[in-house]
C-alpha cells in the first residue's frame, strides 16, 4: 500500500471490484469522467457508464430510475454541483423515495482551492443531515474509504460518501474494520479531545503529536460515520476531558461541530467546545489548502495554539 492515495481512485478500484463480485453497479456521471478518474472502469466495462452531460439534476434522476430498475446506481461527480444543483432530486428522488442510490461527493470541502466559492462544498453535511433516510460517511484515509465504499455498495438504500479531492496519507492498515456508526479513537488523552472528520483528521493527528511534546494529553477522534453515529460512544470517549475542539473543512454550522454540540447539550455535559472550520456566515479563502486552513485557523499549528490557550484558560479559571 502506498503512503497516500487519491480517494477517487480508491472509489474506482472498489467499483471495479464490486462488478467483478457480481454486484450490478452502474456509475452515472455528469460529464465528470476526469473528476471521477473513471477511465479504468470504462476500459473494463465500457457499457456500464452513463454520462448525462453537464446536467446534475438529470444525473440524480437517472440514478434513481436505474435503482428502481434493480441496479446499484452510483453518482460520481464534484460534491458542490451534486449537492447544490441536484438538491431537490437528492431529497425527493433518492431520500424520500428510498432508492438504492449511492452518492459520491468528489472534491469535497475546499479541495478546488483557488477556484473559490463556486467550487467549494462547505455545506453538504449540513444539508444532508437535514434530509431524512440517507446514511452519511466521510472517510479519512484510503483503507477506511475502501471499506466505506464496499459497505455502501452492499447495503440497501441511499448513501452519501464525502470524498476529499487530494491524496490522503494512510491512517489504517488492512486490519482496520469499519463499522457503520462507530467512532474511531486514534489516541487517548485526558486534557483535550480533538474530533475531526475526513481529511482534517490528519491535522488533528499532527496537532496531537505537537501538544504531547508540550505535555498536554490529547484524545484524537475521527468520526467517519456521521449518520448513523453512536452518540453514546462519542460521549463516553470525551466525557473525561477538560476541553473539546472539533475540526472540519466545512462550515462550523450543521456539520461535525454541530453534531458534537448536540451530543454534549443533550446529555448535559459541561465540557467547553470550540468549533473550528469555516466560520459562521463566511466562505473559504480562495487559496491552496495549507494557506486556507491556516487563514481560517484549523491547520495543525493553529489547532495547537488554540488548544494551549484553552488549556491555560481552564487552568487559570
Amino acid at each position: 500500500m502506498s503512503n497516500a492515495e487519491h480517494l477517487a481512485s480508491v472509489m474506482v478500484e472498489r467499483l471495479i471490484a464490486a462488478v467483478d463480485n457480481g454486484i450490478d453497479v452502474v456509475p452515472v456521471v455528469a460529464d465528470s469522467t476526469s473528476t471521477a478518474k473513471i477511465a479504468p472502469f470504462v476500459k473494463k466495462f465500457p457499457d456500464r457508464l452513463v454520462n448525462v452531460g453537464i446536467a446534475e439534476q438529470a444525473m440524480v434522476g437517472t440514478a434513481a430510475g436505474l435503482a428502481l430498475g434493480g441496479k446499484v446506481a452510483v453518482t460520481c461527480n464534484a460534491a458542490p454541483f451534486l449537492i447544490s444543483r441536484a438538491n431537490e432530486q437528492v431529497k425527493v428522488d433518492v431520500c424520500y423515495n428510498n432508492t438504492n442510490v449511492k452518492l459520491f461527493g468528489l472534491n469535497s470541502g475546499a479541495s478546488y482551492g483557488p477556484l473559490a466559492s463556486t467550487h467549494h462544498c462547505l455545506d453538504d453535511i449540513s444539508i444532508l443531515r437535514g434530509f431524512g433516510n440517507i446514511q452519511i460517511f466521510a472517510p479519512s484515509c484510503p483503507e477506511e474509504c475502501r471499506q466505506i465504499i464496499d459497505y455502501a455498495l452492499t447495503t440497501i438504500g441511499p448513501v452519501y460518501v464525502r470524498l476529499d479531492g487530494k491524496e490522503l496519507p494512510v491512517l489504517h492498515d488492512e486490519n482496520y474494520k469499519f463499522v457503520p456508526g462507530n467512532i474511531d479513537v486514534l489516541r487517548h488523552g485526558s486534557d483535550i479531545a480533538l474530533i475531526a472528520m475526513g481529511s482534517t483528521v490528519h491535522e488533528a493527528v499532527d496537532a496531537a503529536a505537537q501538544l504531547e511534546d508540550q505535555h498536554i494529553s490529547v484524545t484524537v477522534i475521527s468520526v467517519p460515520s456521521i449518520r448513523p453515529c453512536n452518540r453514546a460512544a462519542l460521549l463516553d470517549a470525551i466525557g473525561h476531558v477538560k476541553q473539546v475542539i472539533t475540526i472540519e473543512e466545512h462550515n462550523i454550522n450543521g456539520g461535525l461541530g454541530s453534531l458534537v454540540s448536540e451530543v454534549l447539550a443533550e446529555h448535559g455535559a459541561a465540557i467547553p467546545l470550540l468549533r473550528l472550520g469555516i466560520p459562521d456566515g463566511g466562505y473559504a479563502l480562495a487559496a491552496g489548502r495549507a494557506a486556507m486552513r491556516a487563514y481560517h485557523g484549523f491547520d495543525a499549528n493553529s489547532i495547537v495554539k488554540q488548544s494551549v490557550q484553552l488549556i491555560k484558560g481552564g487552568l487559570d479559571a
